[in-house]
């Protein structure tokens, strides 16, 4: 095991992703609490006369903010683990998703050339 201590950024990395994770959560908290009607004269006064129906639109949002909270930190997950930390410094000289074989080897069915050519 290395003697290398952790640097600052490597150390707040789970910080900044629980940010953007809370970031997200926030706006869909928002989105929702705007497109319910939440600062609205009409449903603040049926809520306090207790003929509202259903959930409230604080609740909704509440409920909708934490969803996106929870899937957003679910994603960023899954993809900081679809990293290899040894990649990160390495150079991309070629696309990424083609074979090396196939990056060694010109094709022959490549457009403008024919088998008999080669």
């Amino acid at each position: 095991m290395s003697d290398e201590k952790p640097t600052r950024r490597d150390i707040l990395r789970p910080l900044h992703l629980l940010g953007i994770a809370l970031a997200c959560g926030v706006f869909a908290a928002v989105v929702t609490l705007v497109s319910t009607g939440a600062f609205t004269a009409r449903v603040n006064t049926a809520i306090a006369n207790g003929s509202y129906e259903g959930l409230t639109p604080i609740g909704l949002g509440l409920v909708v903010g934490g969803a996106a909270f929870i899937v957003t930190l679910l994603i960023l997950a899954m993809l900081i683990l679809v990293v290899d930390p040894a990649d990160v410094t390495k150079t991309v000289d070629r696309p990424v998703l083609y074979d090396d074989a196939a990056a060694d080897e010109p094709d022959a069915d490549a457009p403008g050339r024919s088998a008999s050519s080669s």
